[in-house]
C-alpha cells in the first residue's frame, strides 16, 4: 500500500507561501511531504530559494506529517552541520523526519568557490560524509581526514532513533551503490523500465527500506494551460546527467533550455488536464514496487492543485487498493 505526499519545491515557491501550501496539503487529506534543498533555482522563472532546514523546523511544528529532504553534504554543507541539523529535527520530531543524501549539484555547492569534483570523487566523499553523519548520530565523537575533515566532533543532543538515511539516485548504478549504505532508496519519475532496473539493482544487492518517488506533473482545466504551466518552469529540468550536475547557475540551465520543446518537457512532467489520467499513472508506479509517492505539481500556485488531487485522484488510488 502506498503513501501519497505533497512535494514541496524552494525553487518555486517563496518559504512563507510553501509553509501554507503543505499545511492546506495535510488539511485536504495528504499523508506526508518532502521538499528539495537549493541556494539556486532551476531557473530565474522560478524565481525562489528559501532555506530549507528553517523551513523543515516550521514546517514540522505546524503539521503532524513526516517530511524527508534530499540534501548534499560534503561541500556547501560540512557533514557535521548535516548530522547536527537532522539529529536536532529527528530528536523534536520523532519517527517524523528523514533525510536524502546525495552528491550535489554544481549549481548549489559552487558558492563555496572550491573546486567542483568529478562525480567518481563526489560519490566517494558523500559515502565519506554518511559514515560521519552516522556516527554522529550514534553521540560518538568523530575525527575523519578524507575527502572531507572532521575534528574532535561530538553531537551533545541525539535523537534516540537516529533519521533514516535514504539514497538518492537517478541512475541504475548509483541505485546499486547506495545499497550498501542507505535506509531506502529514492528517485524520479522516469521510464518504467528504467524504474524497474533501479529497484532491482538496489533490493538485488541487498538494499532495505522503502522505496520512494517524487513524481513530476502538470495538471489545470485544460491541457493548452497544463502544458504552459509544465513549459514555463520545467523545461530547464529534462536534461541528462552529467548537465543537471554540471551547470552553475540558473541563467545557465535558462540558456541551454531555450530550443527544449513540448516532447522533450513530457518525458519528464507528467502533463495532463485529466484527472484520472495522473491517477492511472500514479497507481502503475505504484505497482513497479514503490512505497512512498510525493506528487510535484510543477506550477508554482498550488491550492487547485491540492484540492483537485485531494477530491479526484487520491480518492481513486484508494478504491484501486493501490493507497493507504
Amino acid at each position: 500500500m502506498v503513501t501519497v505526499g505533497f512535494h514541496a519545491s524552494h525553487e518555486q515557491i517563496s518559504p512563507g507561501r510553501l509553509l501554507q501550501d503543505v499545511q492546506h496539503a495535510e488539511q485536504a487529506g495528504f499523508d506526508a511531504a518532502m521538499c528539495s534543498d537549493h541556494i539556486e533555482p532551476w531557473s530565474a522563472r522560478q524565481g525562489h530559494s528559501g532555506f530549507a532546514w528553517s523551513w523543515l523546523g516550521a514546517a514540522l511544528a505546524t503539521t503532524g506529517l513526516r517530511f524527508g529532504v534530499v540534501t548534499a553534504p560534503g561541500q556547501r554543507y560540512h557533514p557535521a552541520i548535516i548530522a547536527h541539523a537532522s539529529a536536532t529535527l529527528a530528536s523534536m520530531f520523532p519517527d517524523r523526519f528523514w533525510m536524502a543524501p546525495g552528491s550535489g549539484e554544481n549549481m548549489n555547492e559552487h558558492v563555496t568557490g572550491d573546486a567542483w569534483p568529478p562525480k567518481a570523487t563526489r560519490q566517494q566523499r558523500l559515502e565519506e560524509c554518511v559514515d560521519v553523519i552516522r556516527r554522529l548520530h550514534r553521540g560518538e565523537e568523530v575525527t575523519h581526514h578524507g575527502l572531507v575533515t572532521v575534528e574532535q566532533a561530538r553531537i551533545w543532543d541525539v535523537p534516540d532513533t537516529p533519521p533514516p538515511l535514504i539514497a538518492p539516485a537517478i541512475s541504475v548504478e548509483t541505485a546499486r551503490r547506495g545499497a550498501a549504505w542507505a535506509d531506502g532508496l529514492v528517485t524520479v519519475n522516469q521510464p518504467a523500465a528504467k524504474l524497474k532496473d533501479m529497484l532491482a539493482a538496489y533490493r538485488g544487492n541487498g538494499g532495505h527500506g522503502k522505496a520512494v518517488l517524487q513524481v513530476h506533473l502538470s495538471w489545470a482545466p485544460s491541457e493548452e494551460e497544463a502544458t504552459a504551466i509544465a513549459m514555463d518552469q520545467w523545461r530547464t529540468n529534462t536534461f541528462a546527467p552529467p548537465v543537471p550536475w554540471d551547470l552553475p547557475t540558473a541563467g545557465h540551465f535558462d540558456g541551454v533550455s531555450g530550443t527544449v520543446g513540448e516532447e522533450q518537457v513530457r518525458k519528464s512532467v507528467n502533463v495532463s488536464a485529466d484527472p484520472a489520467r495522473h491517477a492511472a499513472w500514479l497507481a502503475e508506479y505504484a505497482d513497479l514496487g514503490f512505497d512512498e509517492l510525493y506528487l510535484h505539481f510543477v506550477g508554482q500556485e498550488q491550492a487547485a492543485f491540492i484540492d483537485t488531487f485531494a477530491d479526484q485522484v487520491l480518492p481513486q488510488l484508494r478504491t484501486a487498493g493501490a493507497y493507504a
